[in-house]
C-alpha cells in the first residue's frame, strides 16, 4: 500500500488548531451526509453492520485510503500526530457516526502504539510507524485482572528459565479488539511473580512468530460495538527475542498507567460527538420540525444537555492540552476526565430519551442510533467498569493532592485554556504517573478569586462568582475529607464512600474546566464569551454535588437554547468549536 502522511495540511492553515479543524472537516466531507439512507458511510449502514455483527469495511477502507492512520503516528516519524487535543478534533467526525468505527479506524492501533512511542527503541518506533503508515494494524493485549480474592485468569506470561536462549511467552487472552486482524501485538506480559514491577511490554510481529507456538482464537460476541472484531490469542511457549522488549523489564504497569490517561481521555472526548445526532433528533422532535422554539417543558432538558456537551468538551480539551504543556502534572485531572465525561454523557442520554419519548417506530433510524449508543459506550470502556478502573487509579492520589496541592498550588499558564494558543507537541515519554499536582484545582481557586473581585459588576458575573465560591467551598470540604485518607490501598480506598469522593473530585474538575475555558475566550465567539452558558453549566454540576445554588435566571436557559437552535438549523456541531457539518 502507498505510504501516506495523513489527511493533509490545507493551504492557509497556519496554526495547529485551524489545521486540525480543516482535517476534521475533510473527514466529515469524505464520509458525507450520515442521514442519507443510501450513503454507505451513513447511520443506516452502521446500524445494518451492527445488526449483522460485521465491521463497516467500506468506511474502514475509505478512511485508510485517506490516510487517517497517519494521525496516530508522531510527526517525527512521518505521521500527523502532534497534540492529543487536535487528534480528538480529527476523530470526532468518525465517532459522531459510529463508536465502533472509531476503534476500527485506528484508535485501537493508537492504544497499542502509545507505549512504543513512549519507551520503544528508535528501531521499534520506526518499524511501527512504517507499519501504520503502510496500512497495517496493531492492537494491545492488556494484563489479565483477578477477581477480588480470586486467582488470576487469562494471564499471559513471559519467562526465561535456565538454558533458554529466548523468553517463552505462554497464556491466553480471550477478548482483544482486532486480535484477528492485527499485524503486531503489544503484549503486557507477566514477567515476575511479586513486587511492583511484575509486568513488561513486548512488541510481537505476527509474521515472525513460530506458527506452532501461538494461535488466534475464535471471535467473541459482545453486547456493544458489534461492528468491532473481538477475539482471542493463545501462546504456548512462544520464543521471543530480547529486542521485543519495550522499555525496561517491569515497566508494564507504569507504561499502562501513563498512557491510559491520554488514550482514555481521548476516546471520552471524541465519543462525546456521538451524542450529536441524538441531541439533534431530540431538538427536531421537540420542535416538530418547526423553525421556532420547542415547547417550554423541553427548554431546560435540551439546553441542559447541550451545556453538558460543552462541559465534556471543556474538560477533555483542557486535559488533553495539559498532557502536552504540563506532562508531569496532568495525570490526576486527566484520569478524572475519563470517568466524569462518560458519566455526563450517560445522564445526557437518559434526558434525551425522555424528550424523544415514544416518537418514531421501533425500527426508526434515530431510535436505533440511541439504542446502539447505549450499548456501545460501555463496550468502549465508557461505562461502569471503565469508571471503576479509573477511580481505582485516582483514589490513592486524593490524599496527597489534598495535603500538598489543593488551594496552595500555583495557577497553570493561561495559554492552557486559550483554544487558539499554540502548545508543545505531545511527548509520550514525558508523561508522569501521580505526584504531579492538580492544575485544574489551582485554576478553580484562581478563577474564584478573580470573580470575587469582579462581583460588583452585578448580573451574570456576580452570579458566576457566587457559583465559583460554592465550588471552592466544596473543594475545601473535599480537601478536609481526603486528607484523612491513607496513602496506600485498603478498605478505606474502596467501597461506595471512596467512590463518592472520586465522583465529587471529577465534578469539581469539570467545574474548573468550565470556568477556565470561559475566562480563556478571546471574544471570537460571542456565545462562549458570554457568562450565560457557564452559569448554566455550573448550576447543573452543582446540582449533582448537592451544592446550595443561587436561583438560575431563565434568560441563561433561553440564551443557551437559542444557540442550540441556531446550530441545529445551520448544521453546526454541539461542541466548543461549533463547526459546520456534512448534514
Amino acid at each position: 500500500m502507498t505510504l501516506t502522511t495523513g489527511i493533509g495540511l490545507p493551504p492557509g492553515a497556519t496554526d495547529g488548531r485551524s489545521a486540525a479543524l480543516c482535517r476534521a472537516a475533510r473527514v466529515d466531507t469524505l464520509l458525507e451526509n450520515p442521514y442519507d439512507p443510501v450513503n454507505e458511510h451513513g447511520f443506516a449502514a452502521f446500524l445494518a453492520a451492527d445488526r449483522e455483527r460485521r465491521p463497516a469495511r467500506p468506511t474502514e477502507r475509505l478512511l485508510a485510503d485517506a490516510g487517517l492512520a497517519a494521525e496516530f503516528v508522531p510527526a517525527r516519524h512521518g505521521g500527523g500526530l502532534t497534540r492529543a487535543d487536535l487528534l480528538m478534533k480529527v476523530l470526532r467526525p468518525v465517532f459522531r457516526r459510529d463508536v465502533a468505527l472509531g476503534f476500527a479506524a485506528g484508535v485501537t492501533s493508537l492504544f497499542a502504539a502509545s507505549a512504543v512511542w513512549a519507551a520503544g527503541t528508535d528501531a521499534q518506533q520506526r518499524a511501527l510507524a512504517r507499519l501504520l503508515l503502510g496500512g497495517g494494524r496493531t492492537t494491545v493485549v492488556h494484563p489479565g485482572l483477578a477477581p477480588a480474592g480470586g486467582v488470576r485468569r487469562e494471564e499471559v506470561t513471559a519467562r526465561r528459565t535456565a538454558g533458554d536462549t529466548a523468553m517463552l511467552v505462554s497464556g491466553r487472552k480471550d477478548v482483544i479488539i482486532d486480535a484477528a486482524r492485527a499485524d503486531v501485538y503489544v503484549v503486557h506480559a507477566r514477567t515476575a511473580d511479586a513486587g511492583s514491577r511484575t509486568h513488561s511490554v513486548l512488541l510481537l510481529e505476527a509474521a515472525q512468530l513460530p506458527g506452532a507456538t501461538w494461535q488466534r482464537l475464535p471471535r467473541v460476541a459482545t453486547d456493544g460495538m458489534r461492528g468491532a472484531v473481538f477475539s482471542g490469542l493463545r501462546f504456548t511457549r512462544c520464543p521471543v527475542s530480547d529486542d521485543a522488549l519495550v522499555g525496561r523489564p517491569g515497566d508494564g504497569a507504569a507504561l499502562a498507567l501513563r498512557m491510559n490517561q491520554v488514550n482514555r481521555c481521548l476516546v471520552a472526548g471524541a465519543a462525546s460527538a456521538a451524542l450529536d445526532p441524538v441531541l439533534r433528533a431530540a431538538v427536531h422532535t421537540a420542535t416538530d420540525g418547526r423553525t421556532g422554539p420547542p415547547a417550554r417543558r423541553w427548554h431546560r432538558p435540551l439546553a441542559g444537555v447541550f451545556t453538558d456537551l460543552l462541559v465534556c468538551d471543556a474538560l477533555a480539551t483542557v486535559c488533553l492540552r495539559a498532557v502536552g504543556l504540563l506532562p508531569d502534572q496532568a495525570h490526576a485531572p486527566t484520569v478524572a476526565a475519563t470517568y466524569t465525561v462518560p458519566a455526563l454523557l450517560t445522564d445526557a442520554l437518559e434526558e434525551l430519551s425522555a424528550v424523544l419519548g415514544t416518537h418514531g417506530g421501533r425500527d426508526d433510524l434515530l431510535h436505533g442510533i440511541l439504542a446502539k449508543l447505549v450499548r456501545d459506550l460501555p463496550a468502549a470502556g465508557l461505562g461502569r467498569d471503565g469508571a471503576a478502573a479509573c477511580q481505582a487509579v485516582i483514589l490513592p492520589q486524593l490524599g496527597a493532592l489534598a495535603q500538598q496541592s489543593w488551594l496552595v498550588e500555583e495557577e497553570p499558564p493561561a495559554e492552557l485554556f486559550r483554544r487558539r494558543a499554540d502548545l508543545p507537541p505531545l511527548d509520550h515519554g514525558a508523561l508522569a504517573f501521580a505526584g504531579g499536582g492538580d492544575f485544574l484545582a489551582a485554576a478553580l481557586t484562581a478563577a474564584a478569586e478573580r470573580l470575587g473581585r469582579s462581583r460588583r459588576a452585578g448580573g451574570r458575573i456576580a452570579l458566576l462568582a457566587d457559583l465559583a465560591d460554592g465550588f471552592l467551598a466544596e473543594l475545601r470540604l473535599l480537601r478536609e475529607q481526603c486528607a484523612l485518607l491513607p496513602g496506600q490501598g485498603g478498605d478505606a480506598l474502596s467501597g461506595p464512600a471512596a467512590c463518592a469522593l472520586s465522583d465529587r473530585y471529577g465534578l469539581l474538575a469539570a467545574a474548573a474546566a468550565v470556568l477556565a475555558v470561559w475566562e480563556g475566550q478571546e471574544a471570537a465567539d460571542p456565545f462562549l464569551a458570554d457568562p450565560g452558558w457557564a452559569v448554566l453549566a455550573l448550576s447543573r454540576l452543582g446540582r449533582r454535588l448537592a451544592i446550595a445554588l443561587p436561583d438560575l435566571p431563565q434568560d441563561c436557559v433561553t440564551g443557551v437554547l437559542d444557540e442550540l437552535l441556531r446550530r441545529h438549523h445551520t448544521g453546526r456541531s454541539f461542541d466548543l468549536d461549533g463547526t459546520e457539518l456534512a448534514l
